[in-house]
């Protein structure tokens, strides 16, 4: 490499040094956009996600977990069971049940949303060997 550049006067590699930078640092830049770009998708998968399990939960759920309630109270109720401390046994089991579905939503919602899935990994590998080769040709 420095027979290619024993001929060339100190400006005119200088001047080339920089202009390498500059090419370099444009390009490390619209690695970054492209990058933020992805994570911001993944950030709105997780979102949605949320919001799915947020829906579920409280809307669809909510007709459908009467109608459970209002049926295992029923059974217990032609178990033996007192009207009062069935309905409070039967709502309590469907609770339960569908916190744990909720719970499982919502975290694999905020899993998603993790701090550390939002790194930027590529562009800040990219920059430290381009930091490396530009102290190497200084």
């Amino acid at each position: 490499m420095s027979q290619v550049n024993e001929g060339r006067p100190l400006a005119e590699l200088l001047g080339g040094l920089a202009n390498d930078i500059s090419g370099l640092f444009r390009k490390e830049i619209q690695l970054a956009k492209a990058e933020a770009s992805e994570k911001i998708s993944e950030t709105v998968g997780g979102i949605v996600s949320l919001a799915i399990g947020a829906v579920l939960a409280l809307g669809a759920l909510g007709v459908l977990l009467s109608a459970i309630v209002s049926l295992l109270a029923s059974f217990f109720i032609n178990q033996g069971m007192d009207p009062a401390m069935s309905n409070a046994i039967a709502a309590g089991i469907v609770t339960i049940v569908v916190g744990i579905i909720a719970y499982v939503f919502i975290k694999k919602g905020l899993s998603t949303l993790k701090a550390s899935n939002l790194n930027l990994n590529r562009t800040t590998a990219s920059l430290s060997r381009d930091a490396d080769i530009v102290k190497e040709r200084l």
